[in-house]
């Protein structure tokens, strides 16, 4: 969907699981709405270069637990069905798919959404389909990314079950938009450069919805006290790695 308001803090949430074992796929698009910062652009200035080919992305996985693909790159067709926005006016149905693409077969999805309703559309197909175990959730922006500043319902899709938990918020109070998109900040985060409430509770938060849906813990309090020990004990000398 594209950030306008945070940071995509998310991308750290996939690169910490990658940095302790785990795999990571990414999809998304490269562009689409002014006024937007959009995951490739994100990592391009982080120095992460995105996946050219499906073969890329595996041998990326393979080397480094990451990879990023666009769209474009996994399904031009696919892409070419979204981009009839622009002539339409409007989104089709076949946005709300590319949310549940899963082309690795990856045992766990995360999935946001932004209108109310499409959590339990979203829950249900992946039990008609039957789809690896997957967490939708009304994310930051539309994407997989906690909101720590609000209560969220998380519908889990979980081991052939369907669950619905309300994860707690964070904080009292809501936190301001960012002034500035200012992409440096990921990677000042990371090394532990500055500090920022709200970041690394995104950071962990969707890392703790993950670790749930990957069947790591049973409760939300475990899930989020996993989370927050790989944040301390990341390497935060690599963003990926080697």
């Amino acid at each position: 969907a594209g950030k306008r308001r945070h940071l995509p803090w998310s991308l750290l949430t996939a690169l910490l699981l990658a940095n302790h074992g785990y795999k990571v796929l990414m999809h998304g698009v490269n562009g689409g709405s002014a006024g937007r910062l959009y995951f490739p652009d994100a990592l391009d200035r982080m120095g992460i270069v995105i996946a050219a080919s499906p073969k890329d992305a595996a041998a990326n996985i393979l080397r480094n637990n990451f990879s990023f693909i666009p769209l474009e790159t996994l399904s031009p067709d696919f892409d070419a069905l979204l981009k009839l926005k622009a002539v339409l006016g409007l989104r089709s149905p076949m946005h709300t798919v590319a949310r549940m693409l899963n082309p690795a077969r990856a045992s766990a999805s995360l999935i946001g959404i932004f209108h109310p309703g499409y959590d339990d559309t979203h829950q249900h197909a992946a039990m008609l389909l039957n789809d690896p175990n997957t967490a939708t959730f009304k994310g930051e922006g539309g994407e997989a990314e906690r909101n720590p500043d609000t209560p969220c319902s998380v519908k889990l899709w979980l081991d052939g079950s369907m669950l619905q938990e309300t994860w707690p918020a964070c904080f009292a109070d809501r936190h301001l938009k960012d002034a500035q998109m200012d992409t440096a900040r990921l990677i000042q985060l990371w090394r532990g450069e500055i500090d920022d409430e709200y970041a690394q509770a995104s950071v962990t938060g969707t890392a703790a919805i993950a670790l749930r849906v990957l069947g790591r813990a049973d409760t939300i309090a475990a899930a989020q006290q996993q989370a927050e020990d790989l944040w301390h004990n990341r390497n935060r000398d690599v963003l990926i790695p080697d």
